[in-house]
């Protein structure tokens, strides 16, 4: 199991190695705009868990209105 995670193993060579791998597949220009777009993606996921968890907060902001009364 523990040779299957190798996450635990990657010192700094290994990430240079792999940064620039990455560099060589897309290329200078295209690292940003992907960046960008996983930033704008992440963003977008952690708006939606929020308007979840408003959505969640205000049922119970409610059940505890209708048992009050």
């Amino acid at each position: 199991m523990r040779n299957l995670l190798l996450l635990g193993s990657f010192g700094a060579g290994e990430i240079i190695i792999i940064a620039l791998i990455v560099l060589l597949l897309f290329g200078g220009k295209k690292i940003p705009e992907l960046m960008k777009g996983i930033g704008k993606g992440v963003k977008s996921f952690k708006d939606g868990v929020k308007g979840i968890e408003d959505e969640i907060n205000a049922d119970d902001s409610k059940e505890t209105k209708k048992e009050e009364k």
